[in-house]
């Protein structure tokens, strides 16, 4: 008779145990439906827009939850896309910007007003390019790898031309030898960029 007892408390004992334990995994596999829609870092420009407290969470145009982080992460992709068909097409507009300028500076006067053109053209090119991946929304995760890598080298290499362009821009008409200077560096860097990422 004590053995059966001994044998039904054990078995309630466990019964007990087990709900407990079966309550405590389910609120473990809730805890792990919790998805975070942000990343835990971002650039500025994409904390100004789509961070918690961006601009478009502020306006509700694009409120923060899963359906819309995945139509911003559509987005992204798209965004992404066309800052690298963009990228091509401005290093193209770069070298004949170079080829264009270079001739100018040997003497070759009347093609100021082209070089002037082609000179929007690639300032347009760049600076939509950048536009697009600075404002893009974010990952939804970053990435974290150890050592140096080609995006590392990419973002590293941005830093320069885009300083280089802005230069570029700033010493336009104001100091000949600076304005070469700064577009040489920013054709220099801004090819290098786009082949580290394409190899």
């Amino acid at each position: 008779m004590k053995i059966k007892f001994l044998f039904f408390g054990l078995f309630l004992v466990s019964v007990l145990c087990y709900g407990q334990e079966k309550e405590d995994l389910f609120s473990l596999i809730d805890e792990e439906k919790k998805i975070e829609l942000l990343p835990e870092k971002m650039i500025f420009t994409q904390s100004l827009l789509w961070g918690k407290n961006g601009l478009l969470r502020k306006t509700n145009i694009s409120p923060l939850n899963l359906e819309n982080r995945e139509k911003e992460l559509k987005l992204r992709k798209t965004m992404l896309t066309a800052h690298q068909t963009i990228g091509y097409i401005t290093l193209a507009s770069m070298l004949a910007q170079g080829i264009i300028g270079g001739k100018l500076y040997n003497g070759q006067d009347d093609l100021y007003e082209t070089h002037k053109t082609m000179g929007k053209i690639v300032n347009i090119g760049y600076f939509t390019g950048a536009g697009l991946s600075l404002f893009s929304p974010p990952p939804l995760i970053n990435k974290k790898v150890k050592g140096f890598n080609s995006i590392k080298a990419h973002k590293m290499l941005a830093t320069v031309h885009f300083s280089a362009m802005v230069a570029t821009n700033y010493y336009n008409d104001k100091n000949k030898a600076n304005h070469k200077a700064a577009a040489y560096t920013a054709f220099a860097s801004y090819a290098t960029a786009v082949l580290v990422i394409k190899f």
